[in-house]
């Protein structure tokens, strides 16, 4: 199995390097990869931040993404893609929005008022 790390899943995803683009979609897609939770949340940060990309472009790439057959991750996908639904939708950053989609399986405790008014619903 191969972990892939933000820059190889930003060339995936931008196709901004050809080259680099290429060989990420020959490993990507013919290998089994695994790919972290902490990583999405890179990717998403460098995604909206350095570039600028829209919220619904970033769910709509990310969702293709994710369900790729041949990808796994530590935590259900089903998790990740609500993380990312939520995060399309509210005015909090991924790593809430994965805290938020976590809180049906987990008692989240936080301070931060919008997180915990995601939490109960």
């Amino acid at each position: 199995m191969i972990v892939l790390d933000t820059n190889y899943i930003l060339r995936y995803l931008l196709d901004d390097n050809h080259e680099m683009y290429l060989e990420a979609k020959k490993i990507i897609d013919t290998n089994a990869c695994l790919v972290l939770n902490e990583v999405v949340s890179e990717v998403i940060y460098v995604l909206r931040g350095v570039y600028s990309v829209p919220k619904e472009v970033i769910v709509k790439s990310l969702t293709s993404f994710i369900n790729m057959q041949n990808l796994s991750m530590y935590e259900p996908k089903d998790t990740l893609l609500k993380a990312l639904q939520i995060y399309e939708s509210k005015n909090l950053d991924f790593v809430d929005c994965y805290l938020c989609a976590l809180a049906h399986k987990y008692e989240v405790k936080s301070f931060d008022k919008k997180l915990m008014k995601c939490v109960t619903g």
